[in-house]
Order: C-alpha cells, then structure tokens, then sequence
C-alpha cells in the first residue's frame, strides 16, 4: 500500500523538530565553530541543555537501536527527520547523528566487540568525542581495491604503515576507523581489514588539512594522513580479518539517504530564498516573480526538488522493506547520481536572481555550489554511481532479435495478423 501521510504521533515529533531547529539550532551556525571541536567549552555550554532537550524527547541517536540509546528508526523515519536537520550544520550534533560519527558508531554496534563499544562507542554515543574514517588514499579513492595502506601482524598488535587522504575531523577525532590491506594475495574484497586506531598513536601524522572550496587553514579538516609503523593491539581490528568491504557497505548504504535528506534542505533554504526575492524585487516593467525567466527558474526548481525527494522516499522505503542494501543498490547509486545535479541546479537558478549579491560572501549560495560538488564526490563519484545504475538495469534485460529489435512495428504488425488469423477468419465467415 502506497501512503503518502506520516503518522500522527511521528509528525507530531517532526513538528517539534522542525521548530526547534529553526528556533534553538540555526542561530548556533552564526555564532560557533566546528561542531566537531570537542575543546571548545563554550560550544559545549550551549550545546549541551539543547542536546538534553532531544534526548527527552526520544529523539537523540535515532539511527541506532533502543539497546544503544536509540530508537531503531527506519529510513523513512529517518530520511524525513535528517530533511528537517539539513537546515543546519550543528542539528546533527546537537541530536547526536553527525557524520562520520554516525556512521562509526553503526559499524561499532554492529560488529565491535564488548570492549570496544564500551571504550569507543559509548563516548561516541555520548557526544563526548569526535571520531574519523581514514579511508581513502592519495592514487585511490572511487577504486578501493587499488588501496595500498598495509596492516602487518606482528605478534599481539597490527602494524600500519601508508597514507590516506580526505580523511575529516582527524584534527578533532579521539579514534580513527581505517581501512587496510591486510592479505595482498587474495582478492581485495577478501583481503582488506579495519582497525581502531586511537588519534595520539606514535607514527600517526598529520601531513596537513584541506579545506572545501575557500575554506581558510584553520577551518580546513580534511586531513592528510600518513601512517608509519603505527602499531595497534590485535583486540583493535574491527570485525573479522578480511571483511572490510561488507562492513563499509554496511556503513554507506544508509549514509546516502541521510545525505540526501540533509540536501533536500538545503535545496528548499535555496528555492525559499529564490521565491522571497522574485516577489520582493522589481525591475521597471514589474517584479522578477512576473517575468517568464524568473517563472521557468521557479517552476523548474520545485519539479526538480519535489522528483528528487520522491525518488529518495521511495528508496528509503525500499530499504526498510528489504532489509539488504545490496537489494536497493540500483536505487541507492539514483539517489547519488540525482543528488549534486538537484542540488547544483536550484542553487544556481537562486543565485542567478539574486545578481551581485548571490555572488557574494554575504549570501550563503557559494558556499552551497561547492557543497554540491563535495555530493558529487562524497561516498563515491557521480561517475562511479551512474555507471552502477546502467550496469543493475541492463542487468537482467533479454535480448531481442538483433536485426530490428523488439519495437519493430512491420515485425509486430505480422506476429498480431498470426496471432489474431483464426479470429479474423471467423469473423469473415460469419459475415
């Protein structure tokens, strides 16, 4: 059965979300820092009272499971909460969902074990503590079977020598969760690993940090890694030797409907701005909302965001009714491929109407052209993504005769006469 209506004690709950975000949480984007920066006691001071608020409300760490302070939500639950969150980049701290943490914190309660969520987890799950996926390399991201960053056992502990590349919130991460090559002699899929790699471990350095687009160095996080002889205890691999490919499946999946979401948000903060400044600005001949351009600008974005948000409640849908990412796979890479296009689209037609302005560093719209190209590259290029679309839907495809193919219409026209010949010669016989 198809429903296009939440039920009312979950919207309810978005309803309070919503206002709560645009009142407590959206003003802490003026006036703080890095929502990952642990150390900063006055982000703390603030954001700990509004944290408290959405644990009263059962809201805090909805990914997870009750077990671990969640609520085990679905993705359709969850992709309409984080629409709401994207208005903001501290509501997913301050509802202990931010990313990677979230993401680390599902593969520890999925495959850590007892000792390691106690030591990792927990203060994740707490909002004590930052963490970092150390995953992609310098000459390998969309491919990671081209990873060179080894693991070597070495009695009791693992040896890590290599460099990883983009890896966020290193400068602020308590814990790094790296991917590793463990066993070069079978296939990469069999023969990558992930470790624990606690951030003060000697041989574990810093090389420098990017930043997105202008950002300045001291906003940059993006860090460059470089591992050398860095040793960790045996009891720090993270599920089993050689299962590193299934556990960042695990850790992916999901992560893109989230991201969606959180873009849809943006999206619409964009198109707001675009309709607010059609009907507030005037030009000789009337205002911008009564010229044609500014109209198709108008009518495009709303087609484009309402298409988009469509295909991504219909995947998160599909996720929860199957259980198995892997199942919803050609729908997950639709949600990536259609994401940074959307996104890009709409924030361009805003901006285009808002002139010099729109330009500038005093409107937020520069800020969100770049984030639409970090969609097109986060979690695997649009490249990567359409071509696994193409590859799921051509998958199963019969062939048809290959001379004139199946739309043929002489071909069909013949095969319908043969099909319908004793019923037409019947119905000339009866005349």
């Amino acid at each position: 059965m198809w429903d296009f209506e939440t039920e009312p004690e979950y919207q309810e709950q978005l309803d309070w979300v919503d206002a709560f975000v645009r009142t407590e949480v959206e003003p802490l984007d003026l006036v703080l820092g890095d929502p990952y920066d642990k150390a900063d006691e006055q982000a703390r001071r603030l954001v700990r009272p509004l944290q408290q608020q959405v644990r009263d409300r059962g809201l805090w760490a909805a990914h997870l499971e009750p077990e671990l302070g969640g609520q085990g939500y679905g993705q359709v639950r969850l992709a309409l909460l984080n629409e709401l969150l994207g208005r903001s980049r501290w509501a997913p701290s301050v509802f202990g969902c931010q990313a990677p943490d979230s993401g680390n914190a599902e593969i520890l309660a999925r495959f850590g074990t007892p000792e390691q969520r106690h030591r990792y987890l927990q203060p994740l799950l707490d909002g004590e503590i930052s963490s970092c996926y150390s995953m992609t390399e310098p000459l390998a991201g969309a491919d990671p079977t081209l990873f060179t960053t080894r693991a070597v056992r070495d009695g009791d502990s693992w040896v890590i020598d290599g460099e990883k590349w983009f890896s966020s919130n290193a400068r602020h991460a308590a814990f790094l969760i790296v991917m590793v090559v463990t066993n070069p002699e079978v296939d990469p899929h069999h023969g990558m690993s992930m470790f624990i790699v606690p951030s003060g471990a000697p041989g574990l350095e810093i090389i420098r940090d990017a930043g997105i687009g202008t950002e300045s160095p001291e906003h940059s996080s993006h860090a460059y890694l470089r591992y050398t002889g860095v040793r960790v205890p045996a009891d720090h691999l993270l599920g089993e030797e050689g299962a590193a490919f299934a556990i960042a499946q695990t850790r992916l999946g999901g992560g893109r409907i989230h991201h969606g979401m959180r873009t849809i948000a943006q999206m619409r903060r964009a198109f707001d701005l675009m309709l607010e400044r059609a009907v507030s600005r005037r030009t000789r001949t009337g205002r911008l909302a009564d010229m044609q351009s500014t109209q198709d600008k108008i009518a495009e974005s709303w087609l484009d965001i309402e298409q988009f948000r469509l295909l991504l409640l219909r995947t998160a849908w599909l996720i929860d009714r199957h259980q198995d990412y892997r199942a919803v796979r050609k729908d997950i890479a639709a949600v990536k491929v259609a994401m940074p296009r959307v996104y890009h689209d709409v924030v361009q037609r805003s901006m285009h109407l808002h002139g010099a302005l729109g330009i500038s560093n005093e409107m937020p719209f520069s800020a969100m052209m770049v984030d639409a190209q970090v969609m097109a590259i986060a979690d695997g290029p649009t490249e990567v993504h359409r071509q696994t679309l193409a590859r799921q839907l051509v998958r199963d495809v019969a062939p048809g005769e290959p001379l004139f193919g199946s739309g043929h219409l002489p071909t069909r026209a013949a095969a319908a006469r043969a099909h319908l010949a004793a019923r037409l010669e019947r119905d000339v016989a009866a005349l």
